[in-house]
């Protein structure tokens, strides 16, 4: 299934999205896509329903983020070893941990904002997956069993606020707007290897990242694995798993985003996204 939250921010609705493409509405069946929703026994149910039976929505609604109602937004860092490379960091040995706050938390077209004093906004196309069981010291072998499905997310940064302000990365990471998820949530039987998903980013038109998540250091299940040993996930949970070369700190001279500039970004089986870039 690919499930979706849709209508404008703070009345969005449950719905999913058919084989022909057509959206349809899932509020008889579900109050809204929250972790309870995408437990296996909630996500059991949505899948036995007849897609043709549910309501078409018409025209084209605005796509918030794929769940609501957080416990936390965890991201991994550096995770692609091209990516350690351009912005000069040693390759890690194991997975770097940081947090996102759950209020940048944003639909996939949503404008991002570029915050007050900002010199280095920057983008970063990565595949995210949403936690359907609650896990706690899980094995990576067990890992993907506690995942409900998998999304897009712009993990946007502010690589002055992030590197050159001290302290840890999670105020470069965590303005309002600075993470775009969705436009829907793909159920794990939508993607057949999560390990070999193509991804790409362009910037007002014009290719800026190129990769595929094969090339990832720690994979989805280590990384879901990781994150576990040192908290407990909860379902609707999302950890977001790094990006590919390209991002503009990288770029000789680096380059990055602009008030009007617009990001493109999708990656195989999971969608676009599309947002434009205004002042704070």
């Amino acid at each position: 299934m690919k499930l979706v939250r849709y209508g404008e921010k703070g009345a969005e609705k449950p719905g999913l999205i058919d084989k022909s493409g057509q959206l349809r509405d899932l509020s008889a069946h579900v109050k809204d896509l929250t972790g309870e929703a995408y437990s296996p026994e909630s996500l059991k149910k949505l899948a036995a329903l007849d897609p043709a039976s549910l309501p078409a929505v018409s025209g084209k609604p605005r796509f918030g983020a794929p769940v609501t109602g957080i416990s936390k937004f965890v991201a991994i860092g550096l995770n692609y070893s091209d990516h350690a490379k351009e912005t000069g960091a040693a390759i890690p040995t194991e997975p770097i941990i940081f947090m996102k706050a759950n209020t940048s938390l944003s639909g996939p077209n949503d404008a991002v904002e570029k915050p007050r004093g900002s010199t280095k906004l920057d983008w970063e196309v990565e595949i995210a997956a949403i936690i359907g069981t609650r896990a706690k010291y899980v094995s990576e072998a067990d890992a993907l069993n506690y995942v409900a499905g998998y999304c897009v997310c712009n993990d946007v940064s502010e690589r002055a606020f992030q590197i050159e302000r001290l302290g840890q990365w999670t105020k470069g990471k965590s303005h309002d707007t600075f993470g775009p998820v969705g436009p829907w949530l793909a159920t794990k039987d939508e993607i057949k290897d999560v390990q070999n998903l193509s991804m790409w980013l362009d910037v007002n038109g014009q290719r800026r990242q190129t990769g595929s998540t094969k090339t990832m250091i720690f994979s989805m299940a280590k990384c879901v694995s990781y994150v576990s040993q040192f908290m407990t996930l909860l379902p609707g949970d999302i950890i977001t798993t790094g990006t590919p070369p390209g991002v503009g700190l990288g770029m000789k001279p680096p380059t990055f985003l602009n008030v009007g500039d617009v990001v493109t970004l999708g990656i195989e089986g999971l969608g676009e996204q599309r947002q434009e870039i205004i002042a704070a």
